[in-house]
């Protein structure tokens, strides 16, 4: 139970601690204020809501201190939490407490960083700035989230590009190096993610049975800060194992027979692939056109990733049940969907016939059909 203590010519309200301490509320000019407030204090304390004032005095900075040192995540994702609290979060909010943080302070900053930065960047700051303030509530330091609500992103984003099978090869035929043009390939017809493709060991390649394994802890290669390692993909559900239609076998054993080393798609040198370096000398000029080489774009402005959205494009096309798309591409159906829905090996084959199909439709007609066809 709170009360009321006289102090000088002001009223303090006070209450005692589960473990037998004493703490303080508040202080006020007159005792009928404190009253109030003492009420309101007994209120919170029988319903088990009452928060400290002193728990959200601490400032941001304090917080994300006590924050980091429970919070679970990889590398790169710390890595990039640390650069959008330095960068962004900090600066603005670092000196600020806790409970002084309003949310029209929130939507100005929101305001601000979408000055300098795309929407998704500028939506990730935020994420993590509604993370920091929704683990201090769940901490019981301040009552709400002021980053709840909060708009970023006021327009959709614009929708990603996907190639055809044709420009697929007319990207690849334009890459100097073939296991560059296979590793773009293998993007195209597996709907396998960059990290998924250049971490990719030869211990997991199972070629006599057609498909490739990504492997749950050690399945992608990670680039954090310019340190590469092999950790776990995405996610749980990325964990998978993508089959793959006959042409795919032969190209990956030729690549496969091309080095020795236990990383399929690696440097000339064995070293592994880095993607910025790759983006920009290979599949930039490759996609965008090379003025060196008078050649001109295929689909410019088309990433890497965008062979995944491309892949995910020919399943849709091909008229492939939703869940064997969702494995494929190593995500998880939502709710009942999911855990009532199941792919066999139907389904697979399916998908690996459909694959083939297009390739093969792209090749030229070998030259003994092209002469009955002359002849007829």
């Amino acid at each position: 139970m709170a009360w009321v203590e006289q102090r000088g010519y002001s009223f303090r309200v006070r209450y005692r601690n589960p473990d037998g301490s004493v703490g303080t509320d508040s202080s006020h000019p007159t005792r009928a204020a404190a009253e109030i407030r003492c009420k309101q204090v007994d209120v919170d304390l029988a319903l088990d809501t009452y928060l400290a004032p002193a728990a959200g005095r601490i400032t941001l900075a304090e917080w994300v201190e006590i924050w980091e040192a429970g919070h679970l995540a990889g590398d790169a994702k710390r890595a990039a939490y640390r650069s959008h609290l330095r960068n962004h979060i900090l600066p603005r909010f670092g000196h600020v407490q806790l409970s002084k943080i309003t949310r029209q302070a929130v939507k100005v900053f929101v305001k601000d960083l979408k000055t300098h930065l795309a929407d998704s960047s500028a939506a990730n700051v935020m994420a993590l700035l509604s993370r920091l303030m929704r683990e201090a509530v769940g901490d019981r330091r301040i009552g709400y989230n002021p980053c709840t609500g909060v708009k970023v992103i006021t327009r959709p984003a614009p929708e990603r590009p996907h190639a055809t099978p044709a420009q697929v090869n007319t990207i690849a035929a334009r890459i100097d190096r073939r296991a560059d043009q296979i590793l773009v390939i293998t993007a195209a017809y597996t709907g396998m993610r960059w990290g998924e493709l250049t971490g990719l060991a030869r211990a997991n390649v199972h070629l006599g049975e057609g498909f490739l394994r990504v492997h749950a802890e050690v399945g992608a290669m990670h680039e954090v800060q310019g340190r590469f390692y092999l950790g776990p993909p995405k996610t749980v559900s990325s964990a998978r194992d993508v089959h793959l239609p006959p042409f795919l076998i032969g190209l990956l054993q030729e690549v496969l027979d091309s080095h020795d080393q236990d990383i399929v798609f690696c440097g000339a040198r064995g070293a592994f692939l880095r993607r910025s370096s790759m983006s920009r000398r290979v599949w930039g000029p490759a996609v965008n056109g090379n003025p060196r080489t008078r050649t001109g774009p295929v689909i410019e402005g088309m990433h890497f990733h965008d062979l995944r959205h491309t892949h995910k494009t020919w399943l849709i096309e091909d008229d492939i049940p939703e869940i064997a798309q969702a494995k494929r591409l190593g995500h998880r159906l939502p709710g009942v969907r999911g855990i009532y829905s199941h792919v066999t090996p139907a389904m697979r084959q399916r998908i690996t016939d459909a694959l083939q199909a297009r390739w093969l439709a792209t090749q030229p007609a070998p030259a003994a059909t092209v002469r009955h066809l002359h002849a007829a």
